[in-house]
């Protein structure tokens, strides 16, 4: 089975063609994997402006769509699939209108897929050009990170979620954005402290690390994005002007961050007896992360760092899914709320 798939739920247009085959195990080869980032036009913002990256949905799509379709060479596509959900509402709703005409001109079905789950799902598969199942892998626990979302998900198998936390206010990679802004990095925030960070050898600033010992699994950022600021503010100008205070900072946000998500996740993944631990979303890229995950001592399973950020592969693999469980829904409506569960 041969599938297009779009993802617009944010500021990147992704547009896919995957060869999907089997049930108990699915399998997928990429035949075309089509990316673009709009990370220039909202670096004037510090962030994502809605309708500013809707219009670059609406001119990106149709060329991304006909270099997929290019890349992937002579196949008959079967089905559409589309991100419906959670995100922006005027991407989504571009992503889902471009979906509809694309299904229509090549009278085939259109199927929603979920953003959330996409993320969950290409970090489940062993990777390259064809992707398939890992054995021995469930029960796992996911965090889903990025700048919109920051969840604990157990995942009992297939399309099988709970959700055991999420983000009370600023998701991880909202609080790498906004900090990253208050040092004067760039956007995204996340690879900006990163590379701020990477070559810092000396001492932490001491910083807040947020619901770190509550007895859920819920998160929040917002509380460290404020003490950077108060800090920032507090500090004299030779302070701010030397050349180690943006990497201490940055170094230090990074492993407050970090390790909130690494000790709430290596507490679910006891608790749940989880056989994997499963890293997604965009700061799922981030090299410390990985680092500290790994030490935890449960196999780690975490996509290549292009198919980390939003891309359509994920998309097309939750879709695939959708179509086994027959499930389709007839209206295909964009939900920026939609949940995994």
């Amino acid at each position: 089975m041969n599938i297009l798939s779009i993802e617009t739920s944010c500021d990147d247009t992704g547009v896919a063609v995957l060869r999907a085959q089997g049930s108990e195990r699915p399998r997928f080869e990429i035949l075309s994997n089509v990316l673009s980032s709009q990370t220039e036009i909202h670096e004037q913002y510090g962030g994502v402006y809605p309708m500013a990256a809707q219009r670059e949905h609406e001119k990106n799509l149709p060329a991304a769509i006909a270099r997929a379709l290019k890349e992937a060479g002579k196949v008959k596509i079967e089905y559409v699939v589309v991100t419906n959900g959670p995100g922006l509402s005027p991407c989504l709703w571009t992503g889902v209108n471009v979906a509809k005409e694309t299904a229509n001109k090549l009278g085939v079905p259109l199927v929603p897929a979920n953003h959330v789950e996409g993320h969950v799902l290409v970090s489940l598969f062993s990777h390259g050009r064809k992707l398939e199942l890992s054995d021995g892998i469930f029960p796992a626990v996911a965090l889903i990170v990025s700048g919109g979302h920051t969840q604990l998900i157990v995942v009992r198998g297939l399309r099988d979620y709970e959700i055991l936390g999420e983000t009370r206010d600023d998701a991880a990679g909202e609080c790498f954005d906004k900090t990253a802004r208050i040092l004067g990095l760039g956007y995204p925030g996340g690879p900006a402290i990163a590379k701020a960070a990477e070559s810092y050898k000396g001492p932490e600033t001491d910083l807040p690390r947020p619901m770190l010992h509550s007895p859920d699994y819920d998160f929040s950022f917002s509380g460290l994005k404020t003490a950077v600021l108060y800090h920032h503010r507090e500090q004299p100008d030779k302070v701010l002007a030397s050349p180690d205070y943006v990497p201490q900072m940055a170094y230090s946000i990074q492993e407050a961050i970090c390790e909130v998500l690494v000790a709430k996740t290596k507490r679910a993944a006891e608790e749940f007896g989880a056989a994997s631990i499963v890293l997604g979303g965009g700061v799922a890229a981030n090299q410390r992360l990985r680092e500290r995950m790994e030490k935890i001592g449960i196999p780690l399973l975490v996509a290549p760092p292009e198919l980390c950020t939003d891309n359509a592969v994920m998309i097309g693999i939750a879709g695939y899914l959708t179509i086994l469980s027959g499930n389709i829904e007839q209206e295909v409506t964009a939900d920026p709320n939609l949940r995994i569960v």
